[in-house]
Parts: C-alpha cells; sequence; structure tokens
C-alpha cells in the first residue's frame, strides 16, 4: 500500500502556523514539561544549560517520540489502528503530569480543528491528534512535523524566559540553533515506525515526576 503523501502550498504553511500558534487556544503557555522544576533543583540556570537540557529533550526524550506518534497516526489505515497509537502515546507518558499535557491538550486540540475544519476527530493525545488532522486536511508529514517540532520548543523556551534571566535576542538565538534538530527528527521519523521508540532523557522524565508534588509552582506541568 503507498503511504499519502501531499505537496506543501501556501494553505498548508498558513493551516499549521495557525494550529501551531500560541494563539490556538489549547492553554500551552501554562505547560513547562517538568522545566520548571529542574530550575527550582539548579540543573538549569542559564542559557547554556537550557539549551543542552532541551537539546536532550528533543533528540532522546519527548520531541522524538512525539514525532515518532504524529507520523504513525498521519499514516494510520484504520480507526483502530488510530487507537492503538494513541493508547501507546498515553502509555508512554514517563509521569502522571506528561499524559495530562498530552491528554489536555490533544482533546483542545481535537475539538477545535473539529469544529473549524469540520474533520472527524475524537479525543487523542496531543501529536496524535496533529498527525490524524493533517491526513484528513492532506497537509504534507514531514512540514507538518517539523513545525510541531518548532512550535514545541518554542514554547519551552517562553517557558523558561519566565523562570530565568532569558532576554529576547538570547531566547530567539536558542530556538533558531534548536531549529535543525526539529529538521532532523522528522526527517529521521517520518516512517511512524513505533518499534523506533525510545526515551533517554531520563533527568526530564525525573524533573516531571518531581514536578507533580512541588510545593511552589507557576506551570501545571
Amino acid at each position: 500500500m503507498e503511504e499519502p503523501t501531499a505537496m506543501t502550498t501556501d494553505p498548508d504553511i498558513l493551516t499549521l502556523a495557525q494550529w501551531l500558534s500560541p494563539a490556538y487556544p489549547l492553554g500551552a503557555f501554562s505547560y513547562s514539561h517538568g522545566l520548571e522544576w529542574a530550575v527550582a533543583a539548579g540543573d538549569v540556570d542559564d542559557t547554556g544549560s537550557l539549551e543542552r537540557w532541551l537539546g536532550d529533550v528533543m533528540c532522546h526524550g519527548s520531541g522524538r517520540s512525539d514525532a515518532l506518534f504524529l507520523a504513525a497516526a498521519y499514516l494510520a489505515d484504520t480507526p483502530g489502528d488510530l487507537t492503538r497509537i494513541d493508547q501507546t502515546c498515553r502509555a508512554f507518558a514517563a509521569s502522571a503530569e506528561r499524559l495530562r499535557e498530552s491528554d489536555l491538550q490533544g482533546a483542545a486540540f481535537c475539538e477545535i480543528t473539529a469544529r473549524v475544519w469540520g474533520f472527524d476527530l475524537a479525543r487523542l493525545t496531543f501529536p496524535v491528534g496533529v498527525g490524524r488532522a493533517a491526513r484528513l486536511g492532506a497537509l504534507p508529514l514531514d512540514l507538518t512535523s517539523q513545525m510541531y517540532l518548532q512550535a514545541f520548543i518554542t514554547n519551552l523556551v517562553t517557558c523558561a524566559q519566565r523562570l530565568l534571566p532569558i532576554g529576547q535576542t538570547e531566547a530567539q538565538a536558542l530556538i533558531h540553533a534548536l531549529s535543525g534538530a526539529a529538521r532532523d527528527i522528522a526527517a529521521q521519523t517520518l516512517t511512524g515506525d513505533l518499534d523506533m521508540l525510545s526515551g533517554t532523557a531520563f533527568l526530564a522524565d525525573i524533573a516531571s515526576m518531581k514536578h507533580e508534588t512541588q510545593y511552589s509552582r507557576t506551570f501545571r506541568t
């Protein structure tokens, strides 16, 4: 069976820019993905340590696994396949907060996108919902994955600006430095082969667990 393909057009770019914009009402600004605990613990305390932390999360943690789930959902041919992918995504969450983050953002994404675009979208985790919506909208998988990862890292850098003394120029330079990783990970995960799943960003996973009982916190995760 041939895999679905799509050519990039201006409307595709605009649609993805809207879906993955901070203005899309998912509440993404309220999730730090465990970064808040990492800052409180002193594991991340400046631009250099933040770049290393985010690079590991992208390449060895949630960034890479989310890209695999997104691609797998895009390539899923039956409702049963999609359900199994979503269940695997939920099971792969390293903590209760990580699961809540993906579930609530995914539910919001699916509800809003279904209403505006008229897609048949049930409640799915965030990367699975984006992948399924991109397939229904005939949007190109590679571009969808790249822009998803770019939005993921941009949101975490924005969170870091509320936690650390990082200025606008430093923040944008950091996003730019990590954009290459977004392109590489998207290219490496286009098959959506979930046998490639792995997670070795252990400290980031532990941070998300520790955050669940953090005494004083700003973010939901």
